[in-house]
């Protein structure tokens, strides 16, 4: 199994794509930024598998409760901020799909 590189959130309610590209790891898994350097997709012992913004406040998770795989999880996440929330599918790209 080749190790994953990237991926992409794809919004429901209108498709907006947010790329992700491996960017070193964090607490011995991989750590991905979002290409527009905003928010990072990282593992902790406390959170599991989460997206945080610079300051630290998480702002998206697995919908499902599988936060604890070796990487991300393909499947819906919401996030939240503010009074916002979506849902996301995590979509696998190229050889990792």
């Amino acid at each position: 199994m080749t190790a994953l590189s990237s991926f992409t959130f794809v919004r429901h309610i209108d498709g907006l794509h947010h790329h992700f590209e491996r960017d070193g790891e964090r607490n011995g898994r991989p750590a991905f930024r979002r290409t527009d350097g905003k928010v990072w997709c990282v593992w902790s012992p406390s959170d599991g598998w989460h997206c945080e913004i610079s300051d630290g406040l998480v702002t998206a998770r697995p919908l499902d409760g599988r936060a604890d795989e070796p990487e991300p999880p393909a499947t819906v996440w919401r996030s939240f901020k503010n009074d916002r929330s979506y849902l996301y599918d995590l979509s696998l790209l190229g050889p990792e799909a």
